[in-house]
């Protein structure tokens, strides 16, 4: 009976943590960006980033596959959430914060794909 209730009560905190704690431990940044969230629905590729340590900063590309979400809706989710993480807008899929830059592409190819590029300047 003990082990019963010890089952169910493991249950329960699993059930909690799944409800309080998963959803942040969840949260995904692009690749090689610390602070900047990949859009739900975009799944970063690994292994198309390159990060360079210059003197003038960091230059920084990512990609992301788009899958479903449409290049608007990309847009849409860097215009609302950068300026809560301090960036400025200085053109739509541009942004500027503290000397970087950050330009936000969509290459042509046979999948749909978000590019981050980070440089210096701004």
């Amino acid at each position: 009976m003990k082990s019963l209730a010890r089952l169910r009560l493991f249950a329960a905190a699993g059930l909690i943590w799944l409800a309080l704690g998963a959803p942040a431990a969840l949260a995904q940044f692009v690749g090689g960006i610390d602070a900047l969230p990949l859009m739900p629905g975009l799944t970063d590729i690994p292994d198309a980033g390159v990060v360079f340590e210059t003197p003038a900063g960091r230059i920084v590309e990512a990609q992301a596959l788009m899958g479903a979400v449409d290049r608007k809706a990309v847009l849409d989710f860097y215009d609302a959430t950068l300026p809560q993480l301090g960036w400025s807008k200085t053109a739509r899929g541009q942004y500027g914060r503290e000397g970087e830059t950050l330009n936000l592409e969509f290459p042509a190819g046979p999948l749909p794909t978000v590019r981050f590029r980070l440089a210096p300047g701004g």
